[in-house]
């Protein structure tokens, strides 16, 4: 049951940031960004994908490209608060979308690290 809450917790949270990323690149003009509008749009089909293979196959892999998935992109945000920003976009924390993908991202990960840990542990407890 935990391992099932967990899973859709992981779901939310890639699906939650997909959407956050469509929005800014659709809503708030990050489509005419030469090097970030494209990765937005990369961001939203991977988001999509790893959410399915999460939800449909019950195996550790897409759970760690989930973590992968939401740690890089938090890192790439984080990036972009600094001074030197990323590929010329300066953020800064002020707009609800990217409180929504902080919060979507961190679930990625700390839920997604928690599901790994629960699996682990089933498949442990099978063998004993």
């Amino acid at each position: 049951m935990v391992a099932w809450v967990l899973r859709v917790l992981v779901v939310l949270g890639l699906l939650g940031s997909a959407w956050v990323h469509y929005d800014l690149y659709a809503n708030e003009g990050f489509a005419d960004i030469d090097t970030i509008g494209p990765l937005f749009l990369v961001n939203v089909i991977a988001g999509v994908a790893i959410a399915l293979a999460v939800l449909l196959w019950h195996h550790w892999l897409p759970v760690l490209a989930a973590v992968g998935f939401g740690a890089v992109t938090l890192a790439a945000y984080l990036v972009s608060l600094t001074p030197g920003g990323l590929f010329g976009v300066h953020e800064q924390f002020v707009m609800q979308s990217e409180i929504w993908g902080v919060v979507t991202e961190a679930g990625c990960v700390v839920f997604g690290a928690a599901l790994l840990f629960a699996q682990t542990r089933t498949r442990q407890a099978v063998r004993v």
